[in-house]
């Protein structure tokens, strides 16, 4: 059995830790900092980048997570993704857009706060978005962290390659994520914004699979299943299990973006060539759209 630490050691080795994640906070926010669209002016922007464009929402996340819990995901997410991306391929510049926050939440609409601008007219925002960005950028993907969007991200993505823009989706998703401001989630937010969680008010919710509550929430919404608006069991979140998800994610939509290819229904998946996206062919009919 060792000895115990002394004082000072052990004060000199917290000293190190928290030096260390300060540094390593400080490097995430600067390669952030550099990727943010918002921080150009029209004069220095790249030639054609990649921009990945953090789609979210504004919904009740129980009573202990806060309203932009989605959009807070998918931004860290496209951040996260833009930094790996330049690091791997410098040759393709990435930008990350503003997200966008107001989406398709109808579900959740009987807690207050809860904010949706519904599929219609979502799916015409995106329609735009893309028609605006493509006269001055190079590809365009939206990184997707809420589940209610993707009948308006599909459509809207399948139009604009129809109308021969360079565009596609991919999901925030793991492993093991839980319907809605459960384990995963609320691990995420104690990593990203522990100061915006509030783990006294954190319940667990209705737990039963979310193939099972589906056809009540869609009929009903989500309040029909469970009062609080949690689905799942937060209880037991940690930052050190968001950290490790929130790496997880990132690692999957870097790969996707860089090697992957847009299904039918414009969502990237993986396919079996490497290298660079730039000057890459991929193996299918509408290859130049990506």
């Amino acid at each position: 059995m060792n000895p115990p630490a002394s004082p000072t050691s052990s004060a000199t080795s917290a000293t190190s830790a928290t030096s260390a994640t300060s540094a390593t906070s400080a490097t995430s926010a600067t390669s952030a900092t550099r990727t943010r669209l918002s921080r150009f002016s029209w004069s220095g922007l790249p030639a054609e980048p990649l921009v990945l464009v953090p789609v979210g929402s504004f919904e009740q996340h129980g009573p202990h997570l806060p309203l932009a819990t989605d959009t807070t995901i998918a931004v860290a997410v496209a951040e996260g993704a833009a930094a790996r991306l330049l690091h791997r391929c410098p040759a393709e510049p990435v930008l990350v857009a503003p997200p966008v926050t107001y989406a398709a939440s109808g579900e959740h609409q009987p807690f207050a706060g809860t904010i949706s601008i519904g599929n219609e007219v979502l799916g015409s925002m995106l329609v735009e978005l893309v028609r605006s960005m493509a006269t001055w950028c190079g590809r365009i993907v939206f990184v997707n962290a809420h589940g209610g969007n993707l009948q308006s991200l599909s459509r809207a993505v399948v139009q604009m390659r129809y109308e021969q823009h360079r565009v596609a989706w991919v999901p925030c998703e793991t492993e093991n994520v839980d319907a809605h401001a459960g384990f995963t989630e609320t691990s995420l937010m104690l990593h990203l914004a522990p100061e915006l969680v509030d783990m006294t008010q954190a319940a667990v919710g209705n737990t039963a699979p979310i193939t099972e509550l589906l056809p009540a929430i869609v009929a009903s919404g989500v309040r029909s299943v469970s009062p609080s608006g949690v689905l799942g069991d937060p209880t037991a979140a940690t930052a050190h299990e968001g950290e490790r998800v929130l790496r997880k994610m990132i690692e999957d939509v870097s790969e996707l973006i860089a090697r992957g290819e847009p299904d039918t229904d414009g969502r990237l998946r993986t396919r079996l060539s490497e290298g660079c996206r730039r000057g890459v062919q991929a193996p299918t009919p509408d290859a130049s759209l990506w």
